[in-house]
């Protein structure tokens, strides 16, 4: 990957000047004549996303204009200056004038996460501008949130060949080894013999050996753990997907990519918990000892799950995962999945639909939300659901039939496994299905920057 960084602080940066369209008029007025009439010449009007270097007598860029639209236009996206640095040429850029405070930090790290490109398999042309670090002691923490959302980015967006669950845990181990954090890992048999059967079901038809993955960092402050759903490709197993609804299965690990993400940045930053990381990774695959549709599994809980659909498998390895966090009795669990079609239905590709029942949880979390321009949705627990995920030949059900409430019925199943009181589940989508400002097409972090915020301030207290 290209790592995303600020502009060299030793090379002479251009002032950029921030204009919305309400202030275009009184910055003219203020400029001097030669540069007025190169600025309305190329018809800048300071619509959003516009962008323009004017130069000086010699030909030298010595100065750089973004538009920044009006407040209508700015509400209907994010990262707008990353859009207009994008289109300028190549130099070091620092912003001048115009950017209200309250924006500076997200518009600088939108800057950042505008640089990544995924160059593993084929050059990738890097964009030409740099934005300059911006005067403040955060500058450290944005880089440290550009590089974890790189790394979600990096992990999803590798295909299944080269990130199977073995591979998953090679880029565990390298995050462990950055940060002197402690990894374990349980594969194969060992998680028939330590009580991890429905990891190892799931997991059991591929090549590579289903595993859980165990990271702890910090000896002090509350006790945080992070479970990401660590499915490295769904073929929806002996209900197999069609092939339209396969192409993009090798994202189905996107909530492991994203507890991997944040994990680097609450230890890059610092921030003061006791931080566990739990990751069922396996294949969902095909071949003679798949699970069936009709299987009774027994959890690591006890609790017992009809499979009604082998391509409903997440929950099933999330819930051993949950059972284990619990065990330890932490402040809080936050699980991220790739988990139900029907929350992309619900809210669509840009939003996080997530649950929780903790409101002080969730109003510091939908604050952090707003500073850090990741949109996250909250989704109800709603109990009077709780019939639909239970079978009657067993004590759950993994595919509640009918299609009603998919993401919810998901949700309760995993509420099941874990004391709902300290429980957060993200029903991610993982995935940016076109370009936009500061996000490529492709993997995606989501909801990871709104988490670091509230469990940087559930710290702190």
């Amino acid at each position: 990957m290209s790592m995303p960084s600020f502009a060299d602080p030793s090379e002479p940066a251009i002032p950029l000047h921030l204009v919305a369209q309400s202030q275009l008029e009184d910055w003219l007025s203020e400029q001097p004549y030669p540069v007025s009439a190169w600025v309305s010449s190329l018809g800048f009007a300071g619509s959003l996303g516009q962008a323009v270097l004017v130069p000086d007598s010699n030909g030298t860029p010595k100065l750089a204009l973004a538009g920044y639209g009006t407040e209508d236009t700015r509400a209907r996206g994010r990262f707008h200056l990353a859009s207009a640095l994008s289109k300028l040429p190549k130099g070091a850029y620092a912003i001048a004038s115009g950017l209200p405070e309250g924006d500076a930090e997200v518009e600088a790290l939108g800057c950042l996460l505008a640089g990544y490109r995924f160059d593993r398999y084929r050059p990738q042309t890097p964009m030409a501008a740099e934005l300059a670090a911006p005067n403040s002691s955060n500058a450290h923490v944005l880089h440290a949130i550009a590089t974890g959302e790189a790394l979600t980015r990096d992990l999803i967006n590798t295909p299944a060949s080269d990130m199977g669950p073995d591979n998953l845990e090679e880029a565990a181990r390298d995050l462990a080894a950055i940060h002197s954090a402690d990894l374990s890992v349980i594969a194969g048999d060992d998680l028939l013999a330590q009580n991890f059967p429905m990891i190892h079901t799931v997991g059991r038809a591929a090549h590579c050996a289903p595993r859980l993955l165990d990271m702890s960092w910090g000896d002090a402050g509350p006790k945080i753990t992070l479970v990401g759903k660590g499915v490295c490709f769904d073929t929806g197993g002996l209900n197999l997907k069609p092939g339209a609804s396969m192409g993009l299965m090798k994202k189905d690990m996107g909530g492991a990519a994203s507890v991997l993400g944040l994990a680097h940045m609450i230890m890059a930053t610092g921030v003061p918990i006791q931080l566990r990381v739990l990751i069922p990774a396996v294949e969902n695959s095909v071949s003679g000892n798949a699970f069936r549709p009709g299987d009774i599994l027994t959890s690591r809980k006890g609790l017992t799950a009809e499979i009604n659909n082998t391509d409903a498998e997440g929950r099933l390895v999330l819930a051993d995962a949950l059972s284990y966090a619990q065990e330890a009795e932490p402040d809080l669990i936050v699980s991220m999945a790739t988990l139900t079609g029907a929350a992309r239905v619900a809210v669509g590709p840009d939003l996080a639909p997530y649950y929780c029942d903790d409101l002080q949880f969730v109003a510091a979390l939908e604050t952090a939300a707003q500073t850090q321009a990741d949109p996250v949705w909250r989704m109800p627990f709603h109990t009077p659901y709780e019939a639909m995920i239970e079978p009657g030949i067993a004590d759950l059900d993994n595919a509640p039939k009918g299609g009603f409430a998919g993401s919810i019925t998901a949700a309760l199943f995993l509420r099941r496994f874990v004391d709902t009181s300290t429980y957060a589940h993200f029903d991610i989508y993982g995935w940016q299905p076109s370009d936009a400002p500061a996000r490529p097409k492709g993997g995606v972090g989501q909801a990871t920057r709104a988490l670091l915020q509230t469990l940087n301030g559930m710290a702190q207290t």
